[in-house]
């Protein structure tokens, strides 16, 4: 188990992280979300010994996690870190940056264990290819592949697919993640992707304003997000009114209503005018105006721009955002 105790750094005066913690079990898949320069890429530096922290503790089971003021070399065995800067050895082939920390005194494992992880991360047929001729996207598949060639206890990826093209990122997610469990292998993952998050994760821990507002399960998470901003990390979501939604309403109470919550009707609701329609391929999503404020919402079919339409949200909705 991980165990994330009080910990601060920051780079000047200036604090990245402050105060965090957090706990990760055994096989258990964490993902850290949070805006851009939220500190997520820091927070995966610190676990992995990167970076020597202002204060606090980081334990994975009795072993405790030092920084460079202990260690030269940073990291532990049961430990690997996978950054957006891949660290691949160029000018030796794929299979060869694989098999990189494998033992040579057995041969047939060796080779077996790397055409076992090429498969996983579908590049068996760049096997002889030197990882310098590779594309962005091919490169970030090595290194996962590398990162597993050992067999972590541990794992901590950095935006794991960010280069990887839409026509295979979504095959090795379900493959990368399914072989974690399987293996039993805790990952923490930083993400701006909802996509790795939702059907994968088991925790989702947000960071804002150098802390941790947010650690909960998934789903728990993504039905009930306490912010406009959590919510928006998994989808369009809208801070509407309680006196908007229903007119007779004594209270000036906000609650968050994602876009695909809120249902078209054409007779009432709240009443808004289409200023913007994106198509999103199976569905549409639109920007409306009322008198207080815009609000984004789903529909099946493309509405005219400068039309009239009506809003509800289920009351099933509201009851459970109001709790």
């Amino acid at each position: 188990m991980l165990e994330v105790k009080n910990i601060s750094f920051s780079y000047t005066t200036t604090p990245i992280l402050k105060e965090i913690s957090f706990k990760v079990d055994e096989g258990e898949y964490l993902a850290i979300l949070g805006e851009s320069g939220s500190g997520k890429s820091t927070l995966l530096k610190a676990l992995y010994g990167l970076l020597q922290l202002s204060e606090g503790t980081i334990f994975w089971k009795e072993n405790q996690v030092l920084g460079p003021d202990y260690n030269l070399v940073p990291g532990e065995k049961y430990m690997k870190y996978l950054s957006q800067d891949f660290d691949l050895m160029p000018f030796i082939t794929v299979e060869e940056n694989v098999s990189q920390f494998l033992s040579v005194f057995y041969p047939k494992e060796l080779q077996e264990r790397t055409d076992e992880l090429l498969e996983l991360v579908e590049m068996t047929s760049f096997a002889k290819t030197k990882v310098k001729n590779l594309s962005g996207g091919q490169q970030q598949r090595v290194a996962l592949a590398r990162v597993l060639a050992e067999e972590p206890e541990l794992l901590l990826l950095d935006e794991p697919f960010s280069h990887i093209d839409n026509f295979r990122k979504n095959s090795l997610r379900r493959s990368l993640f399914a072989y974690l469990k399987k293996k039993n292998i805790a990952c923490i993952v930083a993400t701006h992707d909802q996509q790795e998050v939702l059907p994968f994760a088991d925790r989702v821990l947000v960071v804002k304003d150098q802390g941790v507002i947010a650690d909960e399960k998934t789903l728990v998470l993504f039905e009930n997000p306490k912010t406009l901003y959590i919510a928006s990390l998994f989808a369009e979501a809208n801070e509407i009114p309680i006196d908007v939604i229903k007119t007779y309403a004594k209270t000036k109470k906000k609650i968050i209503v994602y876009a695909h919550e809120l249902k078209v009707s054409k007779t009432s609701g709240i009443k808004v005018t289409v200023k913007k329609v994106y198509p999103m391929g199976l569905y549409f999503l639109i920007e409306g105006a009322t008198e207080e404020q815009n609000i984004f919402f789903t529909s099946d079919s493309k509405l005219a721009l400068e039309s009239t339409t009506y809003l509800n949200i289920p009351i099933d909705i509201i009851n459970k955002r109001l709790d």
